[in-house]
C-alpha cells in the first residue's frame, strides 16, 4: 500500500489567500463538521460523488479520505490522447500497464486536490481489466483479507460519519461491485453504533428512468434500506454572482484530471444528478442519522427557496 498526499505549494497559498474575498459565498448549511470516507476501485470511481463531496468538503468544512483497491493499470485502451499529453506509448497493453499504474495516482492526486481530499490510500491490487463485459471483471486476485483488514483498521481510527461507494448492480463494472461489497463487510463487522452511513451511489441524467435497488440476491450485506434513492445532489443547481455556476463545472474539473482515460472525457455535463442509496449494514439507527446528511446536501439554490 502507498499512501500519497500533495502539500499546497507557496503559489497555491498565494493564490487562494488572493482569490478568498472573490469567491462568490455560498448559502449556509446546518452544522456541517463531519467526516467521510470515500471507497472505490480505479482512480476517477470519485466521480459518481464530486459533487456531493465538493460540497461537503470544500463548501462545509467537512473531512474527507479516499481508498482506491486497484492500481488501475488495465485502463489503457482509450488513452491515445494521453500519449500525446504524456509522451509515452500507453494503448499497448504491456506499455499501458508498465506505465499506468503510476500516471493514474497521480492523476488521482490532483483531482482529489480539487475535491479536498486529505489523505490517499492507494491499495495496489492489480487490476486485471476485463474482455468485453466490465461486470464481469475479475477480482479473484485481491487479498480479500488484507483489504478488509486495512479498511477496519482506518474506520476504527477515524470513525467516519459517512462512507461513499459505488452502487453494486449486477450490471455495473466487477470491481466496483467487489469494492462497495469490501466496504459493506467490514461496516457490517462494526458494533452497532460505531458504524458510519455507507452510501451506494450512482450518477444519473435527467432522462434516465428512476431507479430502484434493493440489493443483490447472492449478498445480503448488500441489502439497502430503502428500493429508492434516499438523497439525491442537483449537480446543476446554480449559484455565484447571477447564479452562473453551477456544480458540473466541479464534476469537470475531476474528470479533465483523468487524462489518461479517454472514453471517460465524454462524460462532461453528462449526469445531472447523483443519487443515493442507503444500506441496511449502516445500523439500526441509520434512519435518524440520515436528515442530518440530507440537510447538508441541500444546494445554495435549495437552502435559498427555504429561506
Amino acid at each position: 500500500m502507498t499512501t500519497l498526499q500533495m502539500p499546497p505549494t507557496r503559489k497555491d497559498f498565494l493564490l487562494a489567500m488572493a482569490g478568498a474575498g472573490l469567491l462568490p459565498r455560498v448559502a449556509p448549511a446546518p452544522t456541517a463538521s463531519g467526516k467521510l470516507l470515500i471507497v472505490v476501485a480505479h482512480p476517477d470511481d470519485e466521480y459518481a460523488f464530486a459533487a456531493a463531496t465538493y460540497r461537503l468538503v470544500r463548501e462545509l468544512g467537512w473531512t474527507a479520505d479516499q481508498v482506491t483497491v486497484t492500481d488501475g493499470e488495465s485502463g489503457y485502451r482509450y488513452a491515445t490522447l494521453a500519449e500525446r499529453y504524456y509522451g509515452v506509448v500507453l494503448t499497448q497493453e504491456g506499455d499501458g500497464r508498465a506505465r499506468l499504474a503510476s500516471i493514474r495516482k497521480e492523476e488521482a492526486l490532483r483531482a482529489g486536490k480539487v475535491l479536498g481530499i486529505r489523505q490517499h490510500y492507494f491499495l495496489d491490487q492489480k487490476d486485471l481489466g476485463f474482455a468485453t463485459d466490465a461486470a464481469a471483471a475479475e477480482t479473484g486476485n485481491w487479498d480479500r483479507g488484507k483489504l478488509r483488514g486495512f479498511l477496519s483498521g482506518l474506520l476504527t481510527r477515524e470513525r467516519y460519519d459517512a462512507i461513499f461507494t459505488l452502487l453494486p448492480t449486477a450490471e455495473t463494472h466487477g470491481h466496483h461491485r467487489a469494492a462497495a461489497i469490501l466496504a459493506l463487510e467490514t461496516v457490517s463487522n462494526l458494533l452497532d453504533g460505531d458504524r458510519p452511513l455507507i452510501f451506494g451511489i450512482e450518477p444519473r441524467a435527467k432522462s434516465d428512468p428512476p431507479a430502484a435497488f434493493t440489493g443483490l440476491p447472492a449478498q445480503p450485506v448488500t441489502r439497502t434500506a430503502d428500493p429508492a434513492p434516499v438523497l439525491m445532489f442537483d449537480r446543476a443547481s446554480s449559484f455565484g454572482y447571477r447564479n452562473a455556476l453551477d456544480y458540473q463545472i466541479v464534476v469537470n474539473w475531476v474528470i479533465a484530471e483523468h487524462k489518461s482515460q479517454g472514453l471517460f472525457q465524454n462524460d462532461y455535463s453528462r449526469h445531472e444528478f447523483e443519487q443515493f442509496w442507503l444500506f441496511e449494514a449502516s445500523g439500526k439507527d441509520a434512519i435518524e442519522r440520515l436528515p442530518r446528511l440530507q440537510a447538508l446536501l441541500r444546494t445554495p439554490a435549495q437552502l435559498a427557496l427555504a429561506r
